[in-house]
């Protein structure tokens, strides 16, 4: 039954990829990137919020957020693409664009030697501005003697990015009472990857699936013919599948940083969202909510999410102000968009013919993405019942739906969420067994 289900599966993703459809809104250049494309407030819009039901104010707030724009993680990326146009360099085999893409390459392969995974400036100013827009958004909750705990993983992008937050809040008022940790404890909750046996069996069937559709074609002339001037050579001298898949690492990410040229000519529109569509079911069979993995990789966010419902409950009894700020990765943010259900990433998919169309996960984790659970309570009363307690969500700052019945428009009854949520989390243990 379960091979037959992947025979299908496989099946109906590479009819998908292979797009004998037009994709829908078609991703652009910046939003092909998935996991590289930058954070895209303010520049394409700032969200509107809705007022805040009469009566209420907020006074916490939950938050996980990815680090900002950075450079790539591995050395390889950068140097693979040097060392492929440098084998057709020394036989004369370039076009004039090929060798200026070469000499563009040196200089940020040696520029990256000492970066890699860093935090660009970029990521620096995304984190200021959000955190600028939290503040605006919500300055009631941002009084003077509000406790703002912020907690990052123990990478330095991640660091740096909750730095920045942190900076900005107390630019905008000095009076915060903040305190950051960054250690080995807040590992296991912020950045959970070491998956229990029964995620490991469902990530190994999702890679099984992965390794068929990867090995689907598709074509690579325009790209080729715009670096080299001989195919024959191409054919038997380049690395074609390493040097594309590394320069479009490159290109993809140069929207990380402010003074890289662009690489966006190499590659046609189609040929563009052909790889993101691979690198989009990527990300989708990995950690979606699909039959392929049993339903159960976001279940490894379970952690977080206990914890962010336990800090809540712990604001509530107390008349302070206060925010829960947390900096982690895109592989977090992801799952735990899932496994929360907001919006439709929640939605069990198993026809992935179309999978393009209804899932993207750059709209979820660009650089800097975050989740806000934003919490209100009656103006007056300084001290509420968890009933009184409404809650909005925010991803990436834009309201989204949670899976419970609304008490008001994007607003939810605290106790109906929490009682969802705290089931689906008690249900680990019965739904799956190792």
């Amino acid at each position: 039954m379960i091979k037959n289900l992947f025979t299908i599966m496989i099946v109906a993703l590479g009819c998908g990829l292979l797009n004998a459809q037009p994709v829908k809104n078609m991703p652009d250049s910046l939003e092909a990137g998935s996991q590289y494309f930058a954070y895209p407030v303010p520049e394409r819009g700032v969200p509107t919020l809705s007022a805040a039901p009469k009566g209420y104010v907020p006074f916490h707030i939950e938050h996980y957020g990815r680090h900002g724009s950075r450079w790539l993680i591995r050395q390889s990326s950068y140097d693979i693409p040097v060392q492929q146009l440098e084998i057709a360099e020394k036989h004369g085999k370039l076009t004039p664009r090929g060798k200026e893409v070469l000499e563009q390459l040196r200089k940020i392969s040696s520029e990256s030697k000492t970066r890699l995974g860093e935090l660009t400036p970029l990521g620096h100013r995304q984190h200021r501005g959000i955190a600028n827009r939290m503040y605006h958004n919500f300055p009631t909750v941002f009084a003077p003697g509000t406790h703002v705990d912020a907690k990052s993983t123990m990478v330095i992008r991640c660091i740096l990015s909750m730095a920045n937050e942190i900076m900005e809040l107390q630019t905008l008022n000095p009076e915060l009472i903040v305190t950051m940790d960054a250690s080995a404890t807040t590992q296991p909750i912020l950045n959970n990857s070491d998956l229990d046996k029964g995620s490991q069996k469902a990530a190994a069937k999702a890679e099984y699936l992965l390794e068929a559709v990867d090995t689907l074609p598709y074509d690579k002339t325009y790209f080729l013919d715009k670096l080299f001037t001989d195919r024959d050579f191409v054919a038997n001298y380049i690395n074609t599948a390493d040097l594309f898949t590394n320069m479009c690492e490159v290109a993809l990410n140069t929207q990380s940083h402010d003074d890289q040229p662009s690489f966006y000519d190499l590659f046609t529109p189609e040929l563009l969202t052909r790889r993101w569509q691979e690198v989009n079911a990527d990300w989708f069979v990995s950690v979606g909510n699909s039959a392929v993995s049993d339903g159960r990789v976001p279940f490894n966010q379970r952690f977080l999410l206990e914890n962010i419902l336990t800090s809540a409950d712990t604001a509530m009894t107390s008349p302070k102000l206060s925010a829960n700020l947390r900096f982690g990765h895109e592989s977090v943010v992801l799952p735990l968009t899932v496994f929360m259900e907001i919006d439709h990433y929640g939605d069990e998919i198993n026809d992935l013919g179309n999978l393009s169309d209804i899932w993207r996960s750059y709209e979820v984790f660009p650089m800097a993405c975050n989740i806000q659970l934003i919490f209100y309570r009656p103006e007056l009363n300084k001290v509420s019942k968890p009933e009184q307690i409404l809650v909005k969500a925010l991803l990436n700052e834009r309201e989204v739906k949670l899976p419970v019945k609304p008490a008001q428009g994007n607003y939810y009854r605290w106790t109906d969420l929490r009682d969802y949520y705290q089931k689906k989390l008690d249900s680990f243990s019965t739904r799956f067994t190792e």
